[in-house]
């Protein structure tokens, strides 16, 4: 099986040796030519995968609160930035600013929002989706483009889109996995020569077998670092939700997704999405680092459901018909269930803010 992405990337290794992991999945997502999200159309039931948005206007609501709670806690200053990095469709912030307009038009009135995308395909669809917006919606092609001053920020599946680097512990130690050409000429995974620092290991490397992969993942590092020094400048708080876990753990988290169903990770190059888990515990250590305040750290589930998912649901079912209540029941079990298929537990909800505040639903003031 190959297609066009694949040929280039097996001409670079015969040109070249084997490539990273690291550019490998940076080739498939963002090739200029091939790339995934460069000719796809990702999103819902005709792509490849659904995000939380895109299954019920509840989840956007809840942010949307959140953010006007944050805001609120800040002491509501004025001409704040409202932000979202890699927004899809533009879905979740459509369901956020409804809500903002609602709850608190002075926030909404005087907010600036700010839309970071890179693709001019997405950006149009965003533009439709936030039509009744006009004039206060912005698009930038990077992060570090965005207006100063206060920022109230969410990313949703961001974080999983950003490369990772991941390396194999072979009799010699630790070294990087490359992809390279099987005898068959065929994509396959090798070890390569580079090591790795074994203090970055949750343990020693004799620990664990031959064969054991370890992610490390420092282009989302540079993003943390980023975005929580402008929190530092300008203060604010962000919400950043992933699939992931909480603690820093050996395995081979990569995979693709192709038509909602999971694909060999080397398959069909810019044809699948191609994501790895998060490591929310290293993304907390970088913002403890930069000096920013750790709100808390929650499954998706119990974050939505102490935000009031239950309620709203309960709201927006109110005197609906019977299939309209059991779409909204099972719309919020997807949402903040948890078991195959569902997204309460498998994702996670890192808020981080500058100065400190204390923000529901996390109990603790700061960590």
């Amino acid at each position: 099986m190959t297609n066009p992405l694949a040929d280039k990337i097996k001409a670079l290794i015969r040109a070249n040796g084997p490539i990273s992991v690291s550019d490998y999945f940076s080739l498939c997502l963002a090739d200029p030519q091939y790339g995934y999200y460069r000719v796809n159309e990702p999103f819902g039931r005709a792509g490849d995968f659904t995000t939380a948005p895109e299954v019920s206007q509840l989840f956007g609501e809840m942010i949307g609160i959140f953010l006007v709670h944050a805001w609120q806690q800040h002491g509501a200053p004025g001409n704040a930035v409202i932000a979202e990095i890699g927004p899809g469709r533009g879905t979740m912030m459509s369901d956020m600013l409804r809500v903002i307009r609602r709850l608190a038009p002075a926030l909404y009135e005087t907010a600036s929002v700010h839309l970071v995308e890179t693709s001019e395909r997405l950006r149009e669809v965003q533009a439709k989706t936030l039509a009744g917006h006009q004039g206060k919606v912005h698009w930038h092609q990077g992060f570090e483009r965005l207006p100063p001053g206060f920022l109230l920020l969410a990313a949703n599946e961001l974080f999983d889109a950003i490369p990772i680097r991941q390396f194999v512990r072979t009799a010699q130690g630790f070294r990087e996995r490359m992809v390279g050409l099987a005898a068959d000429h065929s994509l396959t995974f090798a070890a390569g020569v580079a090591g790795l620092d074994s203090t970055l290991l949750p343990s020693p490397p004799e620990t664990v077998a031959e064969g054991t992969i370890f992610e490390i993942a420092p282009a989302r590092d540079a993003v943390m670092a980023a975005l929580c020094e402008r929190l530092r400048a300008g203060g604010g708080t962000a919400v950043i939700i992933d699939y992931g876990h909480v603690s820093t753990a050996y395995g081979d988290t990569l995979q693709a997704v192709r038509k909602h169903r999971y694909d060999p990770p080397l398959a069909n190059p810019g044809e699948a999405d191609l994501t790895s888990h998060v490591d929310f515990e290293q993304l907390a250590r970088r913002a403890k680092a930069q000096g920013v305040q750790v709100n808390g750290l929650a499954h998706q589930g119990d974050f939505l459901v102490g935000l009031g998912l239950l309620e709203r649901a309960a709201a927006l079912g109110s005197g609906k018909d019977a299939a309209t209540q059991d779409r909204i029941r099972d719309d919020v079990e997807r949402l903040a269930g948890a078991g195959a298929g569902k997204m309460g537990e498998l994702f996670k909800v890192l808020v981080v803010s500058s100065p400190e505040v204390a923000l529901a639903p996390f109990r603790k003031k700061a960590s």
